[in-house]
């Protein structure tokens, strides 16, 4: 069997990720809470971050909120076959103002 790389190992996790924050922007407290480990071999929001995949972005009056960048959307509409889905950050920015 071959051997894996560690980023391939992590890549389900990487879409499953993305995945839970294309739902809905999520705040930035329950994003690190959720996905927190102290594991050193699973680093799945490190990568993402790192790989250019997820941002933190700012909400006036709201805080700040971990969201998919268009590389993300991308790899999971490659997962999906399907387009990438419109931006939530948005209507949440619209709200805020």
């Amino acid at each position: 069997m071959p051997r894996l790389r560690r980023s391939d190992d992590l890549t389900p996790l990487i879409l499953d990720f993305l995945e839970w924050i294309a739902r809905e922007p999520r705040p930035y407290a329950e994003a690190m809470d959720a996905w927190r480990t102290s594991c050193p071999r699973l680093t799945v929001w490190e990568d993402c971050i790192d790989r250019g995949l997820a941002e933190r972005q700012h909400v006036a009056g709201r805080g700040a909120f971990i969201v998919p960048t268009d590389a993300g959307r991308a790899m999971l509409a490659a997962r999906y076959h399907a387009p990438p889905a419109a931006s939530r950050m948005r209507r949440l920015a619209s709200s805020a103002g």
